[in-house]
């Protein structure tokens, strides 16, 4: 059991369409002011909004934060039972 890696927990919280804070980040993909992507424990997220900047980031602990005008958020792969069902569901 000395080689389990437990899977971090991945939180979403979003105040005020103005500040998002993330855990359970593994990477950013990429950001710009429109777009930010994330890949998380459960996937990647894709925010869309306006004047969009990472504030804080923190990979060794998975906390990223990021501030601007939130209009979408989207995840993207992660489980792919989930997939798979969504898909029937369509």
């Amino acid at each position: 059991m000395s080689d389990y890696q437990s899977v971090k927990k991945h939180t979403l919280m979003v105040d005020n369409r103005q500040k998002t804070v993330i855990t359970g980040a593994e990477d950013v993909n990429g950001f710009n002011e429109e777009t930010v992507s994330v890949k998380t424990t459960a996937g990647t997220l894709i925010i869309k909004g306006s004047g969009l900047h990472i504030d804080k980031l923190n990979l060794e602990t998975g906390d990223v934060t990021v501030e601007g005008r939130v209009d979408s958020m989207q995840y993207s792969g992660g489980d792919s039972q989930r997939s798979r069902l969504s898909r029937l569901f369509r």
